[in-house]
């Protein structure tokens, strides 16, 4: 196993991460990235296996946990609720409950919904340059999974605030400023939805929040620090990944100039294509839970490791040609939703949203171009743009 030096905040790694990648995958399945000081998987075959193997998992073994610093205590009392973070039986316990109010029926009655916000949004661009992340690709995600949850959407603004915030403590480019933003975020996202949970407890609506709240699996119910944490990760992962989908998708399809894929028999192929092409997010970690010799790596019990997610997604060996953008491409299992007990429940949803925005913004505004080389935010694991500028022609 080699050992590889790459800082994540390094200009260059931000705006193309797969020559990197793409030269670590040639060495084999498993490489150590000293700047994170963990192994790191970076082909097909090793993150698929990792994902799948219970003898790792996302929570750190109990003898080694140590708590957290004062400063940070709000933030990691949402994270000790968190389904992500959970591991069974908590794991599966939790997510039983969340899947039995997130049914493939509530997610695909929003489809009419999305289209007409769709549309609503376009009615609103500007005749001149905009930024189309602020304008389109950030609102239709965030107004969707309000809705869904039944939080009012004149919280929207409130809700990608703490969420930015929120998620900011998984980048590489966290600070104590960070950390404290993080802090502050998680006390005032759970004020709000501890005081909101308390109202729909006495007036149940037809919304995601009354469905957790009624929802029950072998007796148990999920308890008020549960909901809030199911709540916010349901808030934070729905909208915050989509995003970064929907505007990488949107600068994919005009560079390669693909947008007529997106009318053609091939939607579905277009969108799993640029979720394999340029995914949102990049790498998840594990500890190993037992002693395990794995791709010629001693693992140790409460050792780490890194899935490299978008190094997974070009792999030649899975993907003919895998630096190439083919919206045509047949369609094969990628990683860009992770794999095994924690896989994206919210991916049916993205989906759905990709399907339908896509298409109707390229209808309505068939003319669209790129006014400025729209640059990738220094945010790494996530992978999405600083802004994405555009005219509509």
């Amino acid at each position: 196993m080699k050992t590889l030096h790459q800082t994540p905040t390094a200009p260059e790694f931000v705006q193309d991460p797969y020559a990197f990648y793409r030269a670590a995958r040639a060495d084999g399945d498993l490489q150590f990235w000293a700047d994170y000081g963990m192994p790191a998987a970076f082909t097909h075959a090793a993150v698929q296996s990792l994902l799948k193997d219970r003898r790792f998992g996302r929570e750190v073994p109990p003898e080694m946990a140590k708590p957290g610093p004062a400063h940070l205590a709000p933030w990691l009392a949402i994270e000790a609720t968190s389904l992500l973070e959970a591991e069974p039986p908590r794991h599966t316990r939790l997510r039983a409950l969340v899947l039995r109010a997130f049914t493939s029926r509530a997610i695909g009655s929003l489809a009419p919904d999305i289209e007409t916000l769709c549309h609503h949004l376009i009615d609103q661009f500007p005749d001149g340059p905009f930024d189309l992340l602020d304008a389109y690709c950030t609102q239709v995600p965030v107004i969707t999974i309000c809705r869904l949850l039944g939080v009012p959407e004149a919280m929207a603004p409130d809700l990608l605030k703490w969420s930015h915030d929120m998620v900011a403590m998984y980048q590489a480019s966290r600070t104590r400023e960070t950390e404290d933003a993080a802090a502050r975020a998680s006390t005032e996202f759970a004020d709000f939805l501890r005081g909101y949970i308390d109202e729909r407890r006495n007036d149940p609506r037809d919304d995601l929040i009354t469905r957790l709240i009624a929802a029950e699996e072998e007796g148990e119910k999920l308890n008020t620090d549960e909901l809030i944490g199911t709540c916010i990760l349901l808030l934070n992962a729905g909208h915050e990944a989509t995003v970064h989908a929907l505007s990488n998708g949107v600068k994919t399809l005009l560079e390669t100039g693909s947008v007529d894929t997106l009318f053609s028999n091939a939607l579905d192929e277009t969108v799993e294509e640029i979720l394999r092409y340029d995914p949102p997010l990049h790498m998840f970690t594990r500890y190993a839970y037992e002693d395990v010799q794995l791709y010629g790596h001693d693992f140790k019990r409460g050792d780490q490791v890194a899935l490299l997610l978008g190094a997974a997604n070009r792999d030649p060996a899975i993907w003919s040609d895998p630096d190439r953008f083919d919206p045509t491409r047949h369609i094969q299992t990628n990683t860009s939703f992770g794999g095994g007990l924690h896989f994206c429940v919210g991916a049916p949803l993205a989906r759905l949203e990709l399907r339908i925005a896509l298409p109707i913004l390229f209808q309505r505004c068939p003319n669209l171009m790129l006014n400025a080389p729209p640059e990738y935010a220094n945010t790494y694991h996530f992978h999405g743009l600083t802004r994405l500028e555009v005219s509509k022609g």
